[in-house]
């Protein structure tokens, strides 16, 4: 049986989540828990700000995705710019594994035809195809700032999660040569 596009799509998607998902987490492991926490300045966001946002984000698109609004009346999304003294990593660690979980109990069962129906989001209307692009690109922008908090944070120390800088000729023989990356 050949796929549909539909069903590319929804392979394509889990997989790009759960890369946007291990890029943020191989990121995060190589910081101390002051660098997870810390602001760079007073309008930034921490490390620890954004996966709290993230799992917020995340409960609320992906909870009930098919049947309720994406904007569910219980998030307080100012709240989670806000990281009380006492949170600890792993309580933050915990709300983005719980982000998560929602994401892929909602995406997983999605069936082609699922793409054709209409969700709304702050109670406009979109298509599945929709509502998961944005959250693709949503999630896309904010692993890039932890991505790029946690380098800055690492500097010489840090380890790069893709090709390393200067290794590009390196890489690109051992994709000729068929060897994995």
């Amino acid at each position: 049986m050949n796929k549909s596009s539909a069903e590319y799509f929804l392979e394509d998607a889990l997989a790009v989540f759960r890369k946007y998902k291990k890029l943020a987490e191989d990121a995060m492991a190589q910081l101390s828990n002051e660098d997870f926490f810390a602001q760079i300045d007073v309008e930034s966001n921490s490390i620890a700000v954004i996966v709290k946002h993230l799992a917020g984000n995340m409960r609320s698109r992906w909870s009930n995705f098919l049947t309720t609004d994406g904007e569910k009346p219980d998030r307080d999304r100012d709240a989670e710019f806000r990281i009380e003294a006492e949170t600890t990593r792993a309580e933050v660690m915990r709300w983005w594994a719980g982000g998560w979980a929602y994401v892929f109990a909602a995406v997983e069962p999605l069936q082609a035809e699922d793409l054709e129906r209409t969700v709304t989001i702050r109670n406009e209307p979109h298509s599945v195809v929709k509502a998961i692009n944005r959250q693709l690109t949503h999630y896309a922008y904010h692993v890039g700032q932890i991505v790029l908090l946690a380098k800055h944070f690492r500097s010489e120390n840090w380890k790069s999660l893709s090709i390393a800088r200067g290794k590009s000729e390196a890489f690109n023989e051992s994709m000729r040569e068929g060897e994995p990356s």
